[in-house]
């Protein structure tokens, strides 16, 4: 069993995948507390649920992409069979980590949304190096940006681990925090090679949480 927060049908609003229909998937319970979260009622609240009544209530959406969230999804162990079973299915998978815990059991077909927390993310140190070693296309890095700091520490340790060699990496500005404008001139200042992004869905649906 699974403690499962939601799962419900919207727009994809971050990573390689953005834009799409996609069914998210949010798991209950999280391990860190960041400055930026913006999903606390996962922090506690859902409900039990088997990995096959999660299947049939996904089935219920004309999606072909789907998007394991969090909280922290592979603190439930049951996860790494959910996803299995959507890939064989032939579902377009995605997995949105902190980055703390090691992704090593995750199938391969599964896209990877690896969050490395920036110094002030209120988590800074919270990631697992060994998820470094899963760097590859199907591997996405994801820095949010809170400060010029953040984006300084960013930028060096994505050249310091050659990770836009390998990698798509993202910087994302902090939601009403760091002015998009202000990060993507930037990124363009520093010729940075990271693929500037932001929050789609909170531009769609401003007053709810959906989509992320």
């Amino acid at each position: 069993m699974m403690k499962i927060n939601e799962i419900f049908y919207s727009i994809q609003g971050e990573s390689g995948y953005i834009g799409y229909p996609t069914v998210f998937v949010r798991t209950s319970g999280c391990h860190l507390r960041c400055t930026y979260c913006d999903t606390q009622y996962a922090y506690h609240e859902g409900q039990k649920q088997s990995v096959d009544d999660i299947l049939t209530e996904i089935q219920k959406f004309p999606a072909q992409y789907i998007c394991i969230t969090g909280g922290e999804p592979l603190l439930q162990n049951e996860v790494y069979s959910l996803m299995k079973k959507l890939c064989d299915l032939n579902y377009k998978v995605s997995l949105e980590t902190s980055g703390d815990i090691d992704c090593k059991d995750v199938d391969v077909r599964v896209k990877k949304v690896i969050d490395i927390k920036t110094p002030d993310s209120g988590a800074f140190g919270a990631f697992d190096e060994k998820n470094l070693s899963y760097a590859n296309v199907n591997t996405e890095f994801k820095f949010i940006i809170c400060s010029k700091k953040d984006l300084i520490w960013a930028e060096e340790f994505s050249k310091t681990h050659s990770l836009f060699e390998k990698s798509c990496v993202l910087y994302s500005p902090s939601y009403k925090i760091v002015d998009e404008q202000w990060l993507a001139s930037q990124i363009l200042e520093m010729r940075s090679l990271a693929r500037f992004q932001f929050q789609l869905h909170k531009y769609l649906w401003p007053s709810t949480q959906r989509g992320v």
